[in-house]
Formats: C-alpha cells, structure tokens, sequence
C-alpha cells in the first residue's frame, strides 16, 4: 500500500471531509497522523488526531456519530486528502449536519444561519 503523503512538521496532513451522496456537502477538515490514517483504513471509520488533546480519536467515539469511508482521494502534491463518507447524523459537535454551517458576507460578518440543528449538543454529550 503506497500511504507516502506529505506530513507537515508535527507529523499531520490535513483531511477534508464530505459527504459521498449528493450533493457532496463538505462536513469538515480534521487532521490525521500516520497512526489515524492507518486506523482509518484498517477499520473504514474516520479516525483523527486532536491537536487540542493530543491523542487520536474516533469520530462518533462519544455522540456515535460515526463517519464510514467510501472512497478518499489525495491532491496532486499528496499533501491533503479527501475522504467522502456516510455519515451518521450531524458532523459538528454544535449540532449541525456540517461544521460549515455559518455563511459570512463580503465584510466577514456573520448572516443567519439558514438549517435547523440535526441534533442538539446537551442531549449528546452532556
């Protein structure tokens, strides 16, 4: 298996993260590591490195959130990659289906957020 991609210094490569049915939303951008790459594709789950915590993680480990792998991609530089994945409800640990929820104008202001929450944060994590 050919997994020679381009980690930065600390060791991470960055993961953007979609949805694999139309119309292919991005969810999010996490970080990976060697070992939460490898996870990842030994298991078909999204793992990650939490850059905060410092250790690796599983995504949907606490909500059960999950996020299946159905294919992945990587840049022409191999310094990115791209996952597409079923996901298990929301993504975003605010409640939204995608972490890219808050649409901004020209000016970086803040307009309203136009989806309803797929779950709510407290029922979930407390």
């Amino acid at each position: 298996m050919n997994l020679e991609f381009k980690f930065d210094p600390n060791g991470l490569i960055p993961a953007i993260v979609r949805e694999s049915r139309p119309p292919g939303r991005v969810l999010m951008m996490g970080w990976m590591n060697r070992e939460a790459l490898a996870r990842t594709l030994e298991t078909g789950l999204m793992h990650y490195w939490s850059r905060s915590r410092r250790k690796l993680w599983l995504k949907g480990e606490t909500s059960g959130h999950t996020q299946r792998v159905q294919r992945w991609f990587t840049d022409c530089d191999r310094d990115a990659l791209l996952f597409e994945v079923e996901q298990e409800s929301g993504a975003c640990h605010t409640g939204y289906r995608s972490c890219f929820f808050q649409e901004l104008d020209r000016a970086g202001n803040p307009l309203p957020v136009r989806e309803a929450k797929v779950f709510e944060p407290e029922a979930v994590y407390g």
